[in-house]
């Protein structure tokens, strides 16, 4: 790693909070003392942050290292020297006696040189022992090598403690018996309040995680790891995933990760490595769920806190705490948005892609209908072989359900009107609802008590064509219309509606969806044999007449229709008159218009289809 990258990610850890950095090995390179020297006199530690190096218990690289962190406010020098078996029989041939003697020499030496240079410079040393491969040392001689250093250092106090490394070097054996050794040094360290006891663990087993936290309550202080578990081998223990492990069960490590893709991003790309999808926290699907059960929970749970939440702020009492199946705390907290929670493939059920709905168009699908829609993602899912991105379920609902503004499919609402009629008569009076491109709307009739008539112009396989139906509401009259001038005669299923964006009424809507089948067909509990439909508006009775469409597209298949009847309609009463006796109503009507004169409002209106 370069200095310039360095320095941006010591700046990074500065501005999350850690107050203990080690930057640098300074006695290893030029390049490493050169680091120390530039933070220090370029003015980028502050006051409340300690530098850390680390330096091997020999003579001339403890000098340099000394002089490495001269001008900083608070120093640590991190002095290590193996003291386990194998190191002592193999790697140094050194007895238990000769090994105490070369850490005291060590010790003793870095106190005097740090008392110099605090004379100097004013810069505070403090004495940071690790007993590499700690966790293979006979543990009654770690503990007597731990007070013999204690002695020698012989300035510990509680308000200027010496630190002891408790290095798990080689993380091999279990995390409990990491833990139980913690636990041996701290009942038999001398002084205890005048010791802080680090913890350092590595990741050969995949446990250092675990072994940090059950060491910490074994009597650990300090925690010494990087983040996303850099370091040698398979890396010291992750800094992150242990602090939002805390976290999440209500301990504030008093760092802020509250932007954490900013920062897997930038420590990916100093370390150049990556960080698998899957990684705790951090990788890109922690909080995605593919399952079916999982998003139904998920899902639910985001309905229930919803609702919770918002019975808070309008009462003023409680709190928003999180509570969520299999997301143990909000990603929001971690700079995240809730977009990625539910991922689709054939494995999803109807909660995960009723979720993408909800998000990408503000649409509560009815449970019938999620079964519907899910057959659909399914079935691209399993032709495709992939994960279906919100953007697919989405264009795929669209698809399905006729959700466009063009005529895309082989029946098209391009405008309609509706007349209300006289239960005596079955005669029409003036329009009371009206819709084009640009809609003109009126208030809707009441369904339960008013009979209408529907006239409707529609694009049919690209030619324009007019009909016209009768019934009790908007969506009896509409089917009524589909079944005497295209013979499509439908039965209603279930039905719902809700309103999009209830919040602002001037930008508000109605979601209409519409359960149809085919005249005769019994649909089955879970939906098969029926299809759903929605209309989408700012008008209510045009929601409801874009639902029995987007419902008729999905049921209509290829079967053909049967010719255009031509129609005749004064535009003031709406009466329709079909069939051969259309000439006769003409001459009726039309000696009528005679008597008005030229400014009566009336006119006649003839349409004929092809």
């Amino acid at each position: 790693m370069s200095n310039p990258t360095k320095l941006e990610l010591f700046r990074a850890l500065v501005k999350i909070g850690f107050k203990e950095i080690e930057v640098a090995y300074p006695s290893a390179s030029e390049q490493e003392y050169q680091f120390c020297r530039s933070i220090i006199e370029n003015g980028e530690v502050p006051d409340d942050v300690a530098l850390q190096i680390i330096t091997p218990a020999r003579p001339d690289l403890i000098e340099r290292s000394i002089k490495s962190l001269a001008g900083c406010k608070k120093a640590i020098i991190h002095l290590y020297n193996a003291v386990s078996p194998v190191f002592r029989e193999v790697v140094f041939r050194n007895t238990k006696e000769q090994t105490i003697d070369l850490t005291l020499n060590a010790v003793r030496l870095v106190k005097k040189l740090a008392e110099e240079e605090f004379a100097r410079s004013g810069t505070h040393y403090t004495l940071l022992y690790c007993l590499e491969t700690f966790s293979q040392t006979e543990i009654d001689f770690a503990a007597e090598l731990g007070n013999r250093v204690y002695d020698e250092w012989g300035k510990a106090t509680p308000e200027d403690p010496i630190m002891f490394n408790l290095a798990a070097t080689v993380e091999c054996g279990p995390s409990n018996h990491y833990a139980d050794m913690v636990e041996y040094f701290d009942n038999n360290i001398k002084n205890r309040d005048s010791v802080v006891l680090s913890i350092h663990p590595h990741n050969d087993r995949g446990t250092a995680v675990a072994a940090a936290e059950l060491a910490l309550l074994a009597g650990g202080d300090r925690i010494e790891g990087c983040l996303l578990g850099n370091g040698e081998r398979t890396g010291n223990v992750d800094l992150i995933s242990l602090a939002l492990n805390m976290y999440s069960q209500g301990i504030s490590p008093n760092l802020d990760f509250s932007n954490l893709p900013e920062i897997v991003e930038l420590v990916c790309k100093c370390n150049e490595m990556a960080v698998p999808t899957r990684y705790p926290y951090a990788g890109q699907l922690v909080f995605s769920a593919f399952a079916g059960t999982h998003q139904d929970a998920i899902k639910k749970g985001l309905d229930a806190q919803a609702k919770r939440w918002e019975d808070v702020d309008r009462s003023g009492q409680g709190k928003k705490y999180w509570a969520m199946p299999y997301i143990p705390l909000d990603p929001k907290d971690l700079g995240y948005g809730y977009e990625n929670l539910i991922r689709v493939s054939s494995q999803s059920g109807k909660a995960g892609t009723a979720y993408v709905i909800k998000q990408t168009m503000l649409l509560d699908l009815p449970r019938r209908m999620q079964v519907s829609f899910y057959k659909v993602v399914q079935d691209e899912s399993e032709r495709s072989g992939k994960e279906m991105t919100p953007a697919m379920i989405t264009t795929a609902f669209r698809t399905a359900y006729s959700v466009c503004s063009k005529p895309m499919n082989r029946i098209f609402l391009k405008s309609y009107r509706l007349l209300p009629l006289s239960p005596s008569t079955l005669e029409p009076s003036s329009p009371m609802s009206d819709f084009s491109d640009d809609p003109f709307t009126l208030t809707p009739p009441d369904e339960d008590q008013s009979l209408i008539r529907f006239e409707a112009d529609l694009i049919i396989d690209g030619a324009e064509r007019t009909i016209s139906g009768d019934g009790r509401g908007i969506v009896l009259a509409a089917l009524d219309a589909l079944k005497s001038d295209l013979d499509l005669s439908f039965q209603i299923g279930e039905s719902a509606a809700h309103t999009i964006n209830a919040d602002n009424l001037s930008h508000s809507k109605c979601a209409t969806f519409l359960e149809l089948s085919m005249t005769g067909t019994t649909p089955s509990k879970s939906g098969v044999g029926s299809t759903w439909g929605i209309g989408i508006s700012s008008d209510v009775a045009t929601s409801k007449c874009r639902a029995v469409i987007s419902a008729a597209n999905c049921l209509v298949g290829d079967r053909s229709f049967p010719r255009s009847k031509m129609v005749f309609t004064p535009r003031s009463s709406g009466h329709i008159v079909q069939g051969d006796s259309w000439l006769q109503e003409v001459k009726l009507r039309a000696g009528r218009l005679l008597s008005y004169g030229s400014d009566s409002r009336q006119s006649l209106k003839l349409q004929t289809t092809a």
